[in-house]
């Protein structure tokens, strides 16, 4: 797998550790051995979907009532730049995978953003994350 290839599958999941009783696991495996789901993960990603279609309406109002971006918003140094020399200031919200490139400095990121509220995963440089620690709600 080349090295971009890499980066885009991950990009496009994260990982999560869920705990379970030995109960809630035996029925997982005993699905997965009868042949309903090949594996666990494919057991417990349908869980996770079914809840969340389930649940639609409610994601749905609540993105439009707290103006979240649905899915994935990148921010380059040249939007940041852009920012700045219109004399803004960003509250990032999104519901999903908010990324700021990597070659975004300190400094910009500083001048730029005002707030960052993602639920979902914040792809950011350690050194930007902590620059920005005390706007990430």
């Amino acid at each position: 797998m080349a090295k971009q290839e890499l980066k885009l599958k991950t990009a496009e999941s994260e990982k999560i550790t869920i705990n379970l009783g030995p109960i809630d696991l035996g029925q997982i495996d005993l699905l997965v051995q009868e042949g309903f789901y090949s594996n666990r993960t494919d057991l417990i990603r349908t869980a996770i979907r079914n809840q969340l279609n389930e649940h639609a309406d409610v994601v749905k109002q609540t993105v439009a009532r707290k103006s979240l971006v649905l899915g994935m918003q990148h921010y380059t140094r040249s939007d940041l730049e852009a920012v700045r020399a219109a004399g803004q200031r960003l509250q990032i919200q999104v519901l999903g995978l908010a990324s700021i490139a990597s070659d975004v400095s300190v400094e910009l990121a500083l001048a730029t953003i005002d707030s960052i509220f993602v639920l979902g995963s914040l792809h950011a440089s350690a050194v930007i994350k902590t620059a920005l620690a005390q706007r990430i709600h």
